[in-house]
């Protein structure tokens, strides 16, 4: 591992030597969080899966960079070794954005989420990271105010985030609406409609599509280059093959619903109940549905990192002529 020598308020970052090579060199490199190996699959799937979503960036012609957080430092890149102490080891809390400078002062181990993968991902010079699915405004958000950590942090980091959308169990169409106010850029890949992880259609027509990789890595320098301090949003949708029906999805939502206002159950416990009934009606196909977006979601995003690394690579050259050039 290479540990960038601090300075005096600086956070210390350790990357991986693959990593690091590949960040200093320009080569594309993929971020990816730490929490789908400590709250995922139990122990020894969990450390299988990540090496699966590793596997699928380095298919996109990327290197992944699966972050985490060990002894007052963020981890850039782990490496095996790393993987199966972050899966074997019991009690890892998770770390999002808020959580991340109490447990660096605090020391210890900690599994990023997209939020806090989010900040250390920007702060590494990293601009690509992939998610099977973000965060977004719980249903009942307008009493319980109940909106993901990973919205805010859209607004705030200079990532792009490859995902497969949001769970239906969330208010997609007010995550849209977040997502416009605060002028977070959203486009689908090769799709009509804001996917809703594993399900492909949620009845919400994507602001953008595009069709091109080469065209969605000059929109997101784009963004940025027109002072934009924060993410850029791909979504694509799970495979046809692993997909689950939408309109099977949306009944158990109505009926949990319905269930859940009989029970008493309200609040921040509704977005569980819902979980648990859709779980229960897919009898196990989320599970399957979930690994096809991880792998989906990474593999993209290497693909994408590839076509932005190369539009870097561009603009780096033509600058370095114009200024040979210059008089």
């Amino acid at each position: 591992m290479t540990t960038r020598r601090p300075q005096p308020g600086d956070i210390p970052l350790v990357y991986s030597e693959e990593v690091a090579e590949a960040v200093r060199s320009g080569a594309p490199v993929v971020a990816l969080e730490s929490n789908v190996i400590t709250h995922g699959l139990p122990y020894p799937d969990n450390a299988a899966t990540a090496r699966k979503v590793e596997a699928a960036v380095r298919a996109g012609g990327a290197v992944p960079a699966t972050i985490g957080v060990e002894d007052g430092r963020i981890l850039i890149g782990m490496t095996d070794a790393d993987i199966e102490r972050f899966a074997s080891t019991p009690g890892i809390p998770k770390v999002s954005s808020r959580d991340l400078p109490v447990v660096l002062a605090r020391g210890g181990m900690g599994a990023t989420t997209v939020a806090s993968s989010l900040v250390a991902a920007e702060l590494a010079g990293i601009p690509f990271f992939a998610s099977a699915g973000i965060g977004g405004v719980h249903r009942g958000a307008e009493t319980t105010m109940d909106v993901s950590s990973d919205l805010v942090q859209f607004t705030r980091s200079k990532v792009a985030v490859v995902c497969a959308g949001a769970k239906s169990i969330l208010d997609l169409g007010l995550t849209m609406e977040f997502l416009e106010t605060h002028c977070v850029p959203l486009v689908t890949y090769r799709f009509d409609e804001f996917p809703a992880f594993y399900c492909r259609t949620s009845g919400i027509r994507s602001p953008h599509r595009l069709d091109d990789e080469a065209v969605i890595a000059r929109a997101v320098e784009a963004h940025w280059a027109l002072g934009g301090n924060g993410s850029f949003l791909v979504a694509t949708p799970i495979g046809e093959e692993d997909a689950i029906d939408s309109a099977e999805v949306d009944a158990a939502i109505a009926d949990a619903i319905v269930a859940a206002e009989r029970e008493g159950v309200r609040g921040n416990a509704i977005t569980k109940y819902l979980m648990r009934a859709v779980d229960k009606v897919t009898d196990g196909r989320s599970a399957q549905a979930n690994m096809s977006v991880l792998i989906s979601t990474a593999e993209l995003a290497g693909r994408l990192a590839v076509a932005h690394a190369a539009l870097r690579a561009e603009g780096s050259e033509g600058s370095a002529n114009t200024a040979g050039g210059a008089r």
